[in-house]
């Protein structure tokens, strides 16, 4: 019998696992997704192929959060990269590691992990609903429910995992600052991370759809002429300016954007020198 009540308001990669990993610990959860189906953001991660995790230790990953990567610490030891590769592949998911540590389903499909997860999910008794969360309900300092239109949802327990502001097509419309609020929390100024980069140099769109590959990048303060950014990898120019893992890792490192405020320099051929590709073009 199962004798506690959760419910989980959104239906993305945390509120799958979640639900499942609640469900399996013997609770009756509720999970509320407003879109007809759940994982749709995990459908467009990594180009369609979900960079599920990095293949690291928990320093390494610490390190390489962009801003107050200390405060996952707790976290991240509690179910390390590796616990999440075994947690996929104890499911049933083939895994892969590729250059840069990047972990992938084999597959390179997208859908096989949000597949997993849906799995995951059910096999332990999770219900779905599609709904969307308005308000909770608080009651003497806690949560006891969540309101959805014309339908409330009573629980022990009460998770949200609405996600950011990052692609309202697929959900993620900042519901979760709302209820955040409202059960006390602060909310601090949003700001952009891991983001495509826009220009208004016409160059970008006319090379559009154009990818690179094994190219050097830097970003350059124009103040201060420092170097706020430097990698060595995969870009692409889109209509609107660059994208690509490079650029969404440059974006991170970038703080209070303005229009000429930054550089972005790229060598097509970094592991040689002006003198070594002249030879090269002339022969």
């Amino acid at each position: 019998m199962r004798s506690k009540k959760v419910i989980i308001v959104g239906g993305g990669a945390a509120g799958l696992m979640a639900a499942g990993t609640a469900a399996q610990l013997g609770a009756s959860v509720i999970l509320i997704e407003k879109n007809n189906r759940v994982g749709r953001k995990i459908m467009i991660t990594g180009k369609g192929r979900c960079n599920i995790t990095n293949n690291c230790d928990v320093q390494t990953y610490i390190q390489n959060v962009p801003v107050n990567g200390k405060f996952l610490y707790s976290s991240i030891n509690n179910f390390t990269p590796q616990d999440t590769i075994d947690f996929f592949e104890s499911l049933g998911l083939k895994i892969k590691t590729e250059r840069g540590n990047r972990v992938f389903p084999v597959s390179d499909k997208a859908s096989d992990v949000v597949d997993t997860l849906h799995s995951f999910i059910f096999s332990n008794g999770c219900k779905v609903v599609c709904d969307t969360a308005s308000a909770l309900i608080i009651e003497n300092g806690k949560v006891t429910g969540v309101k959805c239109g014309n339908n409330t949802y009573f629980a022990d327990s009460v998770i949200v995992c609405c996600g950011g502001k990052s692609y309202p097509l697929t959900g993620s419309t900042g519901d979760g600052y709302k209820l955040a609020k409202q059960a006390g929390h602060t909310v601090t100024d949003l700001k952009p991370s891991l983001v495509p980069l826009e220009s208004k140099n016409p160059d970008c769109k006319a090379m559009q759809g154009l990818s690179l590959k094994n190219v050097s990048l830097k970003i350059v303060d124009k103040n201060s002429n420092k170097t706020v950014y430097s990698d060595f990898g995969e870009m692409l120019f889109t209509h609107f300016g660059m994208s690509g893992p490079m650029i969404l890792s440059a974006s991170s490192k970038i703080r209070n954007i303005n229009d000429d405020k930054y550089i972005a320099e790229i060598d097509l051929k970094p592991a040689l020198s002006e003198e070594q590709l002249e030879k090269r073009i002339q022969h």
